[in-house]
């Protein structure tokens, strides 16, 4: 029998989205409220909010809880949370709203109005509060960071208050089944009977270091819930339909049957490292996962954070901060001599036998037309991805 554990707050599962009888007729009220438009990270964490993987938040962040959040990784209530989920809007139109009024939220780049929000709260947000966000958050105010760009990009206010989800927009269709909600990845591991589920977090096609990851877990675990990001990503990722194929070719060929489910999910990455590895393992216990694996660099961009940081920073939580716990796993690599995959912790052989993997050697090498050996990457993800790069020559 299955015993998950419990989502974040211990009080249940809170999906924000509006009854399905109910959603035809919010539309067409929320076309008489002010218009408020959302950036593609705001978008995607309406999508976040509508099917519960933020519980227990009932929406956008108030001055107290993105304070605490940011200084000390705590909501006001003392729950832990480390990442600050905002909504911000320019002087003139957050002027314009009234508090206690309700907003229609819409996606700036669709037009597709997705929620309605009551405005219980408006707080400035100044030059020196993204400042105190990109130090807190992502350790650096260094304008080249892709997630401290996005942190300055914020408008002058942040307009907070409770939302009701009444349009997911195109993920589900787009998607399909692949596009998993809490509740139903939950129903996935409870009919497999497992209880003890690790989530591995991915935003590039597996190359032999990600699966030798998936496989230690599948060896601790009941089953890999291998999760991949379906919201925006950097310049160069590589599309999640490819990905997707890249992943199933993966599973179809090398894992057991029955062992692993692929799934996304339409958060945008933060970039954020160590606190970004946090709020992952945060949104996997919505999930239902026991077990986060964090292997080098989690959710990391550029020499910004140290290989293990994401690591360690779960070492500095205080009990009870999450149930989710990270499957720690040292730097894995292929050695000539051991002729497989393995680790610093079992391979006793010098580097000069060892070939580095890295999803961005695997771009460089697709991207210039260099095969790929099968030390790297397994032949039947390979012809998947030579196939998207050759399209577009």
């Amino acid at each position: 029998m299955s015993h998950l554990v419990e989502p974040h707050g211990g009080e249940g599962l809170k999906p924000l989205l509006a009854p399905e009888t109910e959603r035809a007729d919010e539309i067409a009220r929320a076309k008489n409220l002010i218009q408020v438009p959302m950036s593609s990270k705001e978008m995607s964490d309406v999508l976040m909010f509508s099917m519960g993987a933020y519980t227990p938040l009932d929406g956008f962040m108030g001055r107290d809880d993105w304070h605490g959040v940011c200084a000390d990784m705590k909501l006001k209530s003392g729950l832990f949370w480390p990442i600050p989920v905002t909504l911000t809007a320019d002087q003139a139109l957050a002027d314009s709203i009234g508090e206690g009024e309700e907003v229609a939220l819409f996606d700036e780049e669709s037009g597709t109005v997705m929620a309605i929000m009551t405005v219980t709260e408006k707080f400035a947000m100044t030059a020196e509060d993204k400042a105190f966000e990109a130090q807190h958050v992502y350790t650096t105010t260094d304008g080249e960071h892709p997630g401290v760009q996005k942190v300055n990009e914020q408008k002058d206010v942040c307009l907070a208050g409770p939302i009701s989800v009444i349009d997911e927009g195109e993920f589900p269709s787009l998607f399909g089944d692949l596009y998993q909600r809490p509740a139903e990845a939950r129903a996935s591991f409870a009919d497999k009977g497992w209880s003890k589920v690790a989530a591995f977090q991915t935003r590039n096609p597996m190359h032999r270091s990600h699966e030798h990851l998936a496989k230690i877990a599948v060896e601790v675990t009941d089953g890999v819930y291998i999760h991949q990001v379906l919201g925006k990503l950097k310049p160069g990722d590589i599309p999640a339909e490819t990905r997707t194929k890249a992943i199933q070719a993966m599973i179809d060929n090398y894992f057991v049957p029955g062992t692993v489910i692929q799934a996304g999910y339409p958060i945008e990455m933060r970039y954020a490292g160590p606190r970004e590895a946090l709020f992952h393992a945060l949104i996997r216990q919505n999930y239902g996962c026991s077990h986060l694996i964090v292997g080098r660099d989690h959710a990391g961009v550029g020499d910004y954070y140290g290989p293990f940081d994401a690591q360690h920073i779960f070492d500095k939580l205080w009990d009870g901060a999450l149930e989710t716990q990270p499957l720690k796993i040292d730097i894995t690599f292929y050695c000539g001599k051991c002729m497989g995959m393995a680790t610093a912790k079992t391979c006793p052989h010098d580097k000069e036998h060892h070939v580095s993997i890295s999803g961005t050697k695997q771009r460089e090498m697709l991207s210039a037309g260099v095969d790929i050996p099968p030390e790297f990457s397994r032949p039947e993800v390979v012809k998947v991805l030579q196939a998207y790069y050759a399209g577009l020559k």
